[in-house]
């Protein structure tokens, strides 16, 4: 049994809205104190008073208050309470509500913070190194107006590259490429490439009318730079995986001026081309200042964290680091292999196989303090499964009644159709001998125990259970070419009466299990903590670190993962 009995009988008397309030946000000191402290010493109260019977057991108020107890605050500190200056339209162009919030707040904390750090080391940051920029949305606000940062953003995908690009135009950040052709010439070479049927397409060196407007964007290795004007925000990328923190080829590429692109481009194409564009200008690229780098992210996934964080020290340049985490399930595994939600259910491919029992050096945890850490059970170190992790990216705070009903009818459906599947044998029963998430296999490696994954479907599958199992069936049936055959073949006796009947004996079943993604989700903000302290720790940790520090710096209704972990060099 999960849950004591006396949880499990208060819980049938109540609506899987008052138990979200009562997790959440109901004021414990109203209850019987008393009560809790018979609990406490172990003395339960044989007879109960009619307000003790409608009370939630002793020992469900004391696991409600020793979770909140571990909670990280997630509140607005009252001077960020107000509301950061707005971004202008040009900047905010394709931003929702959620990433404007986001954006505008986080802005505001990383100007302040690099104005601090100014103050206090009298060491000035002369770039932002944002991690995964994306489309760039923080970038562009900390380029414009007016903060005037200078941003290189660090992106792995060149369509996220090129997207970002069209958005700086719109800020103002970028000119518009113009291209200047002699019309007749261009019209005779595309007739000439008309009649050879192949035409290759000469590089040439498109200028500008406005030679002080020159370059609109120029390419330093894979280095994309944007106008660099005295005084105001620049932004440059660079195309760049990021697995480890060593940005050392990051670094290389960062250019502090508009000179200094313009004789990298120079020793591309050749000098000679450049001088009549600059006019007889000298092509200097001296550094005046070194660079002076902040790593900045704005919800990075899973590792990337981990790897901001140890920039601070690979790297003699990053002064300061500014994080915000967020898709913890993404994070890999350091003290042991991957973990499953049922250590059956994984690849079996000798390789995956192979590569899923290894430790990552990367992964959770950071700290040598949760990695020595003494568990109750006497094992070393602190270790969070796969379901621990899925669950931290929850947000129960913000469950409304309306995506509440939709957020448990999807996990009941899904949790049923899998009943179906195993009672008409699309799949076995998994045989674990512990199910404690450690990731150690009982099967063989063709026991065919692959999870069959739907994802998504249809608004309108989600309108009745028998909608959703014909949509599931159809996906699987069209998706998975292995074991499509096999689904169609045992499913095709069920019909609709057969699949109400299941949803009609098994219904009961669905507040129990909303009970228990309640229970999880509220119990999972002690694993987001944890994550967040480890990455606050393993900062500590470090000699060469002055200052380190967790706060919230968005409004958790708007963005719940609001935490950023900030670390300064001495």
């Amino acid at each position: 049994m999960v849950l004591p009995q006396a949880w499990r009988e208060w819980f049938k008397t109540q609506d899987i809205m008052e138990t979200l309030e009562l997790l959440m946000r109901t004021d414990l000191s109203q209850f019987d104190v008393s009560a809790l402290s018979q609990h406490e010493r172990g003395e339960e109260s044989v007879e109960k008073t009619p307000r003790e019977q409608s009370s939630p057991p002793p020992g469900l108020l004391q696991y409600i208050r020793d979770v909140r107890m571990h909670l990280l605050k997630r509140d607005l500190a009252a001077a960020e309470d107000s509301s950061p200056q707005a971004l202008a339209r040009h900047v905010a162009v394709g931003m929702n509500v959620k990433k404007i919030h986001e954006v505008s707040h986080f802005a505001r904390f990383i100007d302040k913070l690099t104005a601090n750090i100014a103050d206090s080391q009298d060491r000035r940051i002369t770039h932002l190194v944002d991690f995964g920029s994306g489309q760039n949305y923080l970038g562009r606000a900390l380029a414009s107006r007016p903060y005037d940062k200078h941003v290189v953003a660090i992106e792995s995908r060149p369509h996220n590259i090129e997207g970002a690009k069209f958005y700086d135009v719109t800020a103002k950040l970028a000119v518009k490429e113009q291209v200047l052709r002699n019309k007749k010439e261009y019209r005779a070479e595309m007739e000439a490439a008309n009649k050879k049927a192949s035409f290759k397409r000469k590089t040439a060196l498109q200028i500008h009318e406005d030679a002080d407007k020159f370059i609109a964007h120029i390419e330093s290795g894979r280095a994309i730079v944007q106008p660099f004007v005295e005084g105001r925000g620049s932004i440059q990328y660079v195309e760049h995986r990021i697995e480890d923190g060593n940005l050392e080829s990051v670094i290389k590429q960062i250019v502090p001026n508009l000179d200094t692109a313009a004789k990298a481009y120079a020793n591309s194409v050749g000098t000679q081309q450049l001088d009549p564009l600059l006019k007889g200008k000298p092509l200097t690229a001296d550094r005046d200042t070194e660079l002076r780098l902040m790593v900045i992210s704005l919800h990075s996934c899973g590792n990337l964290v981990h790897h901001g964080i140890r920039s601070l020290l690979q790297n003699p340049s990053v002064q300061s680091v500014a994080l915000v985490g967020c898709c913890y399930n993404l994070m890999t595994e350091r003290l042991g292999p991957a973990s499953y939600k049922l250590p059956t259910l994984r690849p079996n491919h000798p390789r995956l196989v192979e590569t899923s029992t290894a430790c990552d050096p990367h992964g959770f945890p950071m700290s040598d303090r949760l990695c020595n850490y003494k568990t109750s059970n006497k094992e070393e170190g602190i270790r969070l499964n796969i379901t621990a992790r899925m669950m931290a990216v929850q947000a129960p705070q913000n469950w409304g009644e309306k995506d509440s009903e939709a957020f448990f009818k999807r996990h009941f459906f899904r949790a049923l159709l899998q009943r179906i599947f195993l009672d008409y044998g699309v799949v076995d029963a998994p045989k674990v001998d512990d199910d404690n998430g450690s990731g150690q296999k009982n099967s063989t490696g063709n026991s065919g125990t692959q999870p069959l994954i739907i994802g998504s479907l249809r608004k309108s599958c989600y309108d009745s259970f028998t909608s959703y199992v014909r949509g599931a069936i159809a996906k699987l049936s069209t998706q998975d070419s292995e074991r499509g055959v096999l689904i169609q073949q045992r499913l095709s006796s069920v019909g609709d009466a057969d699949i109400q009947d299941y949803e009609h004996r098994y219904q009961e079943r669905k507040k129990e299990l909303s009970i228990m993604w309640s229970l999880m989700a509220f119990s999972a903000g002690v694993i987001e903590a944890v994550v967040v302290v480890d990455r606050y720790l393993f900062l500590k940790e470090q000699p060469e670190v002055r200052a380190a520090w967790v706060e919230p710096v968005f409004e958790y209704t708007q963005s719940p993962r609001n935490l950023v972990v900030v670390g300064v060099k001495r």
